[in-house]
């Protein structure tokens, strides 16, 4: 897959897995991953599927309505690429922390719902419930972090309130950010991440 690794100065931070939006590119995120944890290693990945000449991480039929199975088999691509990127570039694949944006943070949570110990942690901006009536890895130990827009035509409340039941029936750590505004992730929001992420991983580092 496509990417950038960008190497941190502390070893013990989490890597950063930055997971781009809809027609986004593998620079995207960089200034957000540097926000959220200016000391982290960056692995910053584009998807391998073009809508329409726009990136994406896995096909949809239409708007929010995804390809299951090719949803299933990207989101097995890049747990393997992850599984590479650890040994080729020296990192603790146990110590990745995933930054996702709409179709990045919707990969992000079908990696969490796919495998057990996938993420040490998510940031996942404007998700989607990536697929419904399977049941979920266990999840406990693992701090995510949902930013939502109270008035996102894309992702409404409903679906990021389910998500995040989701997730916590699996055991795991959610807090949920609500701007007021719709799909766009703003600064308030990058803002409030990377207060959460600061408060979760500085100290455990």
């Amino acid at each position: 897959m496509k990417h950038i690794f960008i190497k941190g100065k502390n070893e013990e931070a989490p890597v950063l897995l930055l997971l781009h939006g809809t027609g986004g590119t593998e620079q995207d995120l960089l200034p957000l991953g540097s926000m959220i944890s200016p000391e982290s290693s960056i692995l910053s990945v584009r998807g391998n599927v073009s809508e329409n000449g726009m990136p994406r991480f896995f096909r949809r039929l239409a708007e929010g309505i995804f390809d299951k199975e090719d949803l299933k088999f990207r989101t097995k691509e890049l747990h393997d690429f992850l599984d590479h990127a650890a040994e080729q570039y020296g990192f603790n694949r146990n110590n990745v922390v995933a930054i996702g944006y709409s179709n990045g943070a919707n990969i992000a949570g079908s990696l969490l719902f796919h495998f057990e110990g996938e993420l040490r942690g998510a940031v996942l901006h404007h998700p989607m419930v990536p697929l419904r009536g399977m049941g979920l890895p266990d999840l406990k130990g693992s701090e995510i972090f949902i930013g939502a827009g109270k008035n996102d035509p894309i992702c409404p409340p409903q679906e990021t309130e389910e998500l995040e039941n989701l997730l916590r029936g699996a055991g795991a750590n959610v807090e949920t950010y609500w701007g007021n505004y719709g799909h766009q992730l703003t600064q308030q929001e990058a803002e409030a991440a990377a207060a959460w992420f600061q408060q979760h991983y500085s100290s455990k580092n």
